[in-house]
C-alpha cells in the first residue's frame, strides 16, 4: 500500500479492507469513542461499511481519514487525515488513536504533517477542526498546531455546543517560526 505522509516515527495510507479488525479494535472501544459523539461500533459489518465510505471519499475528493502506522513494530495506531463535510461546505482535520498510544504527541505529529500536505500538496485554502469542548487534549493538539479557535457551534443539530478551530497556510507558517 502507498505511503502518502511519512513522518519520523508515522506512516499514514489509505485505509483498506485489510484494516477491519484494527479498526474495530479502535471504534468499539468505549474510551476512545467518549468525545467522538458517535456509538460505540457493535459489529465488524459496520467497519466494513465505513471503509468502503472511506475508499469512495479518496477517489472523489483525493484525501480522507489515513490509517496511521507507527514505524516502529509496523503498528495501527489509530487513523488521522481530512474529510470532507458537506453540510458545512468544510474540510475537517480529524484524528482517532488506541488509548495505549495517546499523550506520546502522536497526534500532534501527525496533523502537523497531515496540515503541511493539505496546504502544499493538495492547495487547500481552509482546514478545520472540531472537538467536544470537554476533549481538552484534541483542543490542545489544535492548538499546538497552530490552528485558531473560531467559534463555538453544535456539530449535529439540536446538539450542544462544540469548539471550532480553523487555518490555513499562513496561519500554520506563521505558528511554525515561533
Amino acid at each position: 500500500m502507498k505511503v502518502l505522509i511519512e513522518t519520523e516515527r508515522l506512516l499514514l495510507r489509505e485505509i483498506t479492507l485489510d484494516d477491519i479488525e484494527a479498526l474495530y479494535n479502535l471504534h468499539s472501544n468505549p474510551a476512545v469513542q467518549k468525545y467522538t459523539g458517535e456509538p460505540v461500533v457493535k459489529s465488524r459489518e459496520e467497519i466494513k461499511k465505513a471503509i468502503e465510505t472511506r475508499i469512495i471519499d479518496y477517489k472523489k475528493y483525493g484525501y480522507g481519514r489515513w490509517a496511521t502506522i507507527l514505524k516502529k513494530g509496523n503498528k495501527f495506531v489509530g487513523w488521522s487525515g481530512l474529510a470532507y463535510l458537506p453540510e458545512f461546505d468544510e474540510i475537517d482535520l480529524g484524528y482517532r488513536f488506541l488509548p495505549e498510544y495517546w499523550g506520546l504527541g502522536i497526534a500532534t505529529e501527525a496533523s502537523r504533517a497531515i496540515l503541511e500536505y493539505g496546504f502544499d500538496s493538495l492547495k487547500l485554502k481552509k482546514i478545520i477542526a472540531i472537538a467536544f469542548k470537554d476533549n481538552k487534549a484534541s483542543i490542545r493538539v489544535m492548538e499546538k498546531v497552530g490552528m485558531e479557535f473560531d467559534k463555538f457551534a453544535p456539530y449535529e443539530p439540536n446538539s450542544e455546543d462544540a469548539i471550532w478551530y480553523w487555518c490555513n497556510k499562513e496561519l500554520i507558517t506563521k505558528s511554525r517560526s515561533y
